[in-house]
């Protein structure tokens, strides 16, 4: 007898996630926020003559264009969400804005390192007095916004946490975070982290006339962003290359064909993200009577982050 082979899918429901929309409004808070805080800095910087001043107000433009990406990222998926083009839906564009974000942020540690080199070659006078203050306005702000969007953070999670039944004991991915809100956290972080070091330079260059500080520590403060810049790229680049057969539901799918009561053979899986902890599977068995695609779907439905499940089912050929 030939071999048989029986295919099966599940429901086709393809708003796997809602959008994100306080994130969306606290980041374009955020937006005004730093943009203003911007032209403080850069104007101050030109009228006090301080290239640190002028340096960070630059450094915080590119943050941003990063951050109106964020917001135009998530506007763009809102209303891009029924467009029957996206088979699994538009939240990768929100993934896409992180990923952008992280290359521009990547710009921003070779610009930062660039002007640092160059004024410990080529030192500048600062007016110390004027850029603390401007520097302890920027601190304050980006400290605001980074809160604003901590808290947008902290809401989507309280709503992932009610909107799931946790009660099968089974162990959800925690990989469900909002990568765009993310990127737009790690650069008001990243803000906020040059805007203390940028203080602790500029007294240090007042009160112990430590002028090399200020160029010194802002290397360091390049090495951190850059750091935090690759975290985010290699988050993002897994999501966009679908590079997710080491996710934990996987092991779960195998576990459950291990322990079926009916005699199966895996043949080929393939599991990849469509939302925010969502994930869709193909999977191919071989498997006798009465195994169908519909009683694999069941051993599956325990896993809720399963939201498309695709079952081929082969019978043993027989001699």
């Amino acid at each position: 007898m030939n071999e048989q082979s029986y295919r099966g899918t599940a429901r086709h429901d393809h708003d796997f996630d809602a959008g994100n929309p306080l994130a969306e409004r606290r980041t374009r808070a955020v937006v005004i926020l730093t943009a203003f805080t911007m032209v403080i800095e850069l104007v101050a910087g030109w009228w006090y003559g301080s290239m640190a001043l002028l340096a960070d107000g630059w450094h915080m433009s590119s943050h941003v264009i990063a951050l109106g990406l964020s917001v135009a990222a998530y506007a763009y998926a809102r209303r891009l969400r029924g467009d029957a083009r996206f088979a699994f839906g538009t939240w990768k564009i929100e993934v896409l804005g992180g990923y952008t974000s992280a290359l521009l942020l990547v710009g921003v540690v070779l610009v930062m390192g660039y002007e640092c080199v160059t004024r410990l070659l080529h030192p500048a006078a600062i007016a110390y007095d004027q850029a603390l203050v401007v520097a302890v306005l920027g601190l304050f702000v980006n400290l605001l916004s980074a809160w604003l969007l901590a808290g947008a953070a902290h809401g989507r999670a309280h709503e992932h946490d009610h909107g799931h039944d946790h009660g099968h004991g089974h162990d959800h991915d925690h990989g469900q975070h909002d990568l765009n809100l993310r990127s737009a956290y790690v650069h008001v972080a990243a803000d906020a982290a040059t805007s203390l070091l940028a203080i602790g330079a500029l007294a240090g260059g007042k009160y112990l006339q430590l002028a090399w500080l200020d160029a010194g520590v802002g290397l360091v403060g390049s090495a951190v962003v850059a750091l935090w810049a690759a975290s985010l790229l290699r988050s993002t680049g897994r999501l966009l290359l679908d590079a997710e057969m080491d996710a934990p539901v996987v092991a779960q799918i195998r576990r459950a064909l291990r322990e079926s009561p009916v005699p199966v053979e895996l043949e080929d899986l393939h599991v990849w993200r469509v939302g925010k902890g969502k994930y869709a599977c193909i999977l191919s068995v071989t498997a006798g009577d009465p195994a169908t695609p519909e009683y694999f779907r069941s051993l599956l439905r325990a896993h809720r982050e399963l939201v498309h499940v695709t079952v081929e089912v082969n019978r043993p050929a027989v001699a």
